[in-house]
């Protein structure tokens, strides 16, 4: 407050003593209000340079705080090099309703990928429950199975807790979320020391098996990108209980080079202005052309085309996760099962 008060005071000091400003004629006028100009420029800048002081200040908590609930993902773990990026829909925001992590734990390479239902820092609450619930279970359960049951009770215990503070008795308005439409959908993955690949797949889009190139004699310089094959997923978590069995799909080994890419379906479903959806198998082909598969390279190359596509920002969340084998081990073996891809 002191310089917006040294401004006022030299203002008023002006109005009041000094005789030019008593006087009538047309210099003193123009001589007045280039004064109070002065003055009234400089009050505008210091409120300025406060506001971007603190809007500055609280970009750094948000940082820290997103950073903290969607966390900076490691280059490599155990033998999987790894890379993982985010566009939300929230302008101004870096988080929004996808997540993701992975783990090493004594049962494996773990991976979660979800998507909230919603987009922006409304789901945000939706994103730490799950989150949370992932990062112990992942190391406490041996069964994959019984890590999706930990996920599910997470979520029931969010959504009740989301209920009590909806109901009429605690005051609030109408949410724009309710909880009763709230879900969330996720795959989980494992991957083992010797690149075998298990999954359980909550409603969401099948990952995609990324390969520099072809193999024998027709080999071109081009990538390929194809689907897993992992069947119809079960529902989202939130809205039903899930069945009493839990279907963990074996997709086979990933090998030395092979990469898997984890996305959510804001990228699929983005579009451009003409309503034509983003073609992400494509590419995905464009951006593994060279080998390896390099992870950092692949995300910055399929958000560009995003961004291309979308002209912009598009209307949802958009995530993806890298994971590339880098581990060694015995050449494939004839007959031995590989990563299950959609392609024919």
């Amino acid at each position: 407050m002191a310089l917006p008060t040294a401004w006022g005071a030299v203002a008023i000091t002006f109005k009041l003593a000094c005789p030019l400003a008593q006087q009538t004629g047309l210099g003193a006028r123009i001589v007045s209000s280039a004064v109070f100009f002065a003055v009234g420029t400089g009050l505008v800048l210091h409120v300025r340079r406060g506001f971007l002081r603190e809007l500055h200040q609280l970009r750094r908590i948000a940082g820290a705080a997103q950073d903290v609930l969607l966390r900076p993902l490691p280059p490599r773990i155990d033998g999987l090099a790894l890379a993982a990026g985010q566009l939300s829909a929230d302008r101004g925001a870096t988080v929004g309703g996808d997540l993701y992590e992975v783990v090493a734990t004594d049962h494996g390479v773990r991976v979660v990928m979800g998507d909230v239902r919603g987009h922006g820092v409304a789901a945000l609450a939706t994103v730490a429950a799950v989150l949370g619930s992932f990062r112990e279970a992942a190391h406490d359960e041996a069964e994959l199975a019984c890590v999706m049951r930990r996920l599910e009770r997470a979520m029931g215990r969010h959504l009740r807790e989301r209920s009590r503070e909806e109901h009429p008795s605690a005051g609030g308005g109408d949410p724009a979320s309710p909880s009763a439409e709230e879900f969330v959908t996720v795959l989980l993955l494992e991957i083992r020391r010797d690149g075998e690949v298990v999954a359980l797949n909550c409603g969401h889009p099948w990952p995609y098996l990324l390969r520099g190139k072809a193999a024998g004699p027709a080999a071109v310089a081009r990538g390929y990108a194809e689907l897993v094959a992992g069947g119809e997923p079960l529902p989202p978590l939130g809205p039903f209980p899930l069945p009493a069995e839990l279907p963990v799909v074996r997709c086979g080994r990933l090998l030395p080079g092979e990469g898997l890419l984890l996305h959510t379906d804001g990228i699929e479903d983005a579009r451009d202005g003409r309503g034509r959806f983003f073609p992400l198998a494509v590419a995905l082909a464009e951006a593994v052309r060279v080998q390896p598969v390099v992870p950092k390279a692949v995300i910055r190359a399929v958000f560009a085309q995003l961004l291309r596509h979308t002209g912009g920002l598009p209307t949802d969340d958009a995530a993806l996760l890298v994971l590339r084998n880098d581990r060694t081990r015995v050449p494939v073996q004839y007959g031995e099962p590989r990563v299950h891809s959609g392609a024919k």
